[in-house]
This record gives structure tokens, sequence and C-alpha cells, in this order.
């Protein structure tokens, strides 16, 4: 994701985001194992998770800012498809 278009604001929230993420991902255990954080810790990861997103959309909203972007692959298959039509002006 291209950051230089955001404010600090955004970009701190982004950036905390991903730290928590990969802290989630680096602590993942298999199943059945036991898990190195407590679960006041895992509780409050989630609860900071909320808080970002929350303040993401109040942001977003301000600044007019659409929410619904989606990433996307260049070679995924377009959604829609654009048909032009063109009138036979001898026809008449």
């Amino acid at each position: 994701m291209n950051t230089e278009n955001l404010s600090k604001e955004q970009q701190v929230l982004y950036l905390m985001r991903k730290i928590l993420a990969n802290v989630v991902k680096d602590t993942t255990t298999k199943p059945g194992m036991p898990h190195p954080l407590s679960d006041n810790t895992i509780q409050d990861i989630r609860e900071c998770f909320g808080l970002i997103s929350d303040r993401e959309a109040e942001l977003a909203e301000l600044l007019g800012q659409s929410r619904n972007e989606k990433p996307y692959y260049t070679d995924q298959p377009k959604k829609t498809n654009v048909i032009h039509l063109h009138m036979d002006k001898s026809a008449d």
C-alpha cells in the first residue's frame, strides 16, 4: 500500500495494524499447543484492532474517502464489461 498520500495519523494507524497482525502471526501456535500470550493480552489486541478500525472509518468519513477498496490482482477477471454500441447513421 502506498502511504505517501495518507495523513500522519493514517500512516500511524496503518503501521500499528500491520505490526499487530505480524505479532498475531508470529505468536500463533499449532492446534493443541498453549498460546504464549495471555488471554488478557489477546483480548487487548482485539480491542486495539477495533479501535484502529473505528478511527480509520472516522477519518475516511471526514475526508470523504471510500472504505470499500479491496485488493485485487491485475490479472483477475473483471466483474463488469463495457459494451460500446454504435448507431449506424446511414440506416435513417
